[in-house]
């Protein structure tokens, strides 16, 4: 039977439950436990496709075409695995499905009610997504005493009655405020936010004690006190130099072992945390360190906001610079400040590497395709991600190629070359208002050319698809099929997408007669070339993507594009 852990959060928001849940299913693997990870958020909207990063962070894509909650990233980095989007559970979806489900008379005839139609409908879902794992760990976004957790709070208690407590642990992650008046760790909130928890008839096993500062005996003792916990089970999670620390600090207070004894079970392989300390002693202590230029489209947001709008982009820079013993310095860049050759130079030239993210529109485009001819003429590294891969086609068309006003659609309607379009069976779609169904959403495979840089990193790397098994799930998912395309090799491998807009297939050999390679594509069943990388053979490292490599990328095992763009910028330093 799948036993459940409950991730709860008090006092504010934003305080680490994600990382906490990621921390605790890693832990739980070292075990020797098969793990899943689920995010309910309570938010009415039914994904987080349509809302602003500076708003919400970054929307994380999963392979079956979610758009989703940037805490599954997490969760995905800690414990390699693909999450599907079912993981992700919002009130919009369910409200949905429950509406759904009226209108076509499923409920025949009966009151549909709050309670108890919409927790019933919360734990079909957990339940779906919990299936076939040991433990299901559930992270319940906000924090208690937010009007829109009850459902999920009385759905959690409704699943403990049904398998029983022996099969269901809760966790409180809380925060203890420092007052700078004061200079005293204050307890009383956490005390506030576990008896409002237990007004849900839910008492937590575990508080998980978030502060700036390790939690003392005195702090502890007065939460096993007000909460009925031993003090034994009440965590310090002090604020640390890096996530991927918090699993080797949860198990300095023998978290997965008092887990354990909570389910009345026992571990099934001793864990092996060697080559986890061996990374995270490097992203602390590097031996080298590279500086890396984003050019961003938010970057007048302010710093909180970008690390959010570009996390798993940051992320996949620390998982690359581990893996080579490189600390990567990133500095975000406002496109708009690059107006000519003279200002982007003076803004780049200390850097060791240059890379456009993924975006949308057309603020500080021009700024973002200065910089990629910046990165080209000066051989600069250059790592262009979904948009970064566009602009980069944009650039060598208008400069190298000579196709003078070259664009893309997406910005200039009438352009005389446009080099990136949306293509004819998009258009057909977009005729009907179907915006959704012009997107390229989650995993695609694409063929790579042999002897290009981009097949050698993904072969060095081990991420070609002959023998993953996720490759061969996709041949005999008649719903997913579709994203293998025609070409089925061994030289194919499987990549994140969101975008909708492609390179135009009627300049792709103008472009490769001037020089540019075209490594990898897909043709999709309509026999519709999509070019997936291009690179320069002439460059020390410059390559892009339509893709988002940067979804598939963790510590220990760094997305290829992204190790060798890194490595490149270390030896350019070097």
């Amino acid at each position: 039977m799948t036993k459940y852990i409950v991730v709860a959060g008090g006092v504010i928001s934003g305080v680490g439950k994600g990382v906490t849940s990621a921390s605790i299913g890693k832990i739980l693997q070292e075990y020797g436990y098969k793990v899943t990870a689920i995010k309910i958020d309570p938010y009415l909207n039914y994904d987080a496709g349509t809302m602003r990063p500076t708003e919400h962070g970054e929307v994380w894509v999963t392979d079956d075409g979610g758009e989703i909650d940037q805490d599954l990233g997490n969760y995905e980095r800690f414990l390699q695995i693909h999450i599907p989007k079912r993981n992700n559970i919002t009130s919009g979806q369910v409200y949905k499905t429950v509406i759904d489900k009226e209108r076509k008379g499923e409920y025949l005839g009966k009151t549909v009610q709050f309670i108890p139609h919409i927790p019933q409908e919360i734990e079909r879902r957990i339940k779906e997504s919990a299936k076939g794992f040991d433990f299901a760990i559930i992270e319940i976004g906000g924090t208690i005493g937010d009007h829109e957790n009850v459902p999920f709070l009385f759905a959690m208690k409704r699943l403990e009655r049904e398998l029983g407590k022996e099969n269901m642990v809760y966790f409180l992650v809380s925060y203890f405020p420092i007052p700078g008046h004061m200079g005293e760790m204050k307890s009383k909130p956490t005390q506030q936010a576990i008896r409002m928890l237990s007004e849900n008839g839910i008492l937590p096993d575990f508080v998980i004690c978030r502060a700036r500062k390790p939690l003392d005996d005195i702090r502890k003792k007065k939460i096993e006190l007000y909460g009925n916990i031993s003090s034994s089970y009440v965590i310090s999670e002090p604020d640390i130099d890096t996530i991927y620390r918090i699993p080797l600090d949860l198990e300095k207070e023998n978290l997965g072992l008092k887990l354990l004894s909570e389910f009345r079970i026992k571990l099934k392989k001793q864990p092996d945390f060697k080559e986890w300390k061996k990374l995270v002693k490097r992203i602390a202590e590097p031996k080298h360190r590279v500086k890396i230029a984003m050019i961003c489209k938010y970057a007048d947001i302010g710093d909180f906001s970008l690390k959010d709008s570009y996390i798993s982009v940051n992320e996949s820079l620390l998982h690359a610079g581990a893996s080579i013993d490189a600390g990567v310095d990133i500095s975000w860049i406002d496109a708009k400040t690059l107006t000519d050759k003279q200002t982007t130079k003076e803004a780049l030239k200390d850097f060791d590497g240059i890379l456009v993210p993924g975006g949308f529109g057309s603020s500080g485009v021009e700024g973002k395709i200065n910089a990629v001819q910046y990165a080209r003429e000066h051989k600069v590294p250059y790592l262009g991600l979904c948009y970064g891969m566009q602009l980069a086609v944009v650039e060598y068309a208008r400069n190298v190629a000579k196709l003078e006003g070259a664009n893309t659609t997406e910005n200039q309607k009438k352009t005389p070359h446009p080099v990136i379009d949306i293509l004819p069976t998009q258009k057909a779609i977009l005729e009907k208002s179907d915006y959704g169904g012009t997107m390229r959403l989650g995993a695609y495979a694409a063929t790579l050319k042999k002897n290009s840089r981009v097949y050698k990193l993904y072969k060095e790397s081990g991420r070609l698809e002959k023998d993953n098994e996720q490759f061969e799930s996709l041949k005999h998912d008649k719903n997913n099929k579709f994203r293998l395309g025609k070409l089925v090799k061994e030289d194919t491998v499987l990549e994140r997408h969101r975008h909708r807009y492609e390179v135009n297939p009627e300049f792709v050999e103008k472009m490769e007669q001037r020089g540019i390679i075209f490594s990898g594509h897909h043709i999709r069943d309509d026999d519709t070339k999509l070019m997936e990388f291009i690179e320069l053979p002439d460059h020390p490292y410059f390559i892009a993507t339509q893709a988002h490599p940067e979804f598939k990328s963790a510590l220990g095992s760094p997305a290829p594009l992204f190790f060798g763009f890194v490595k490149a910028a270390l030896q350019r330093k070097s």
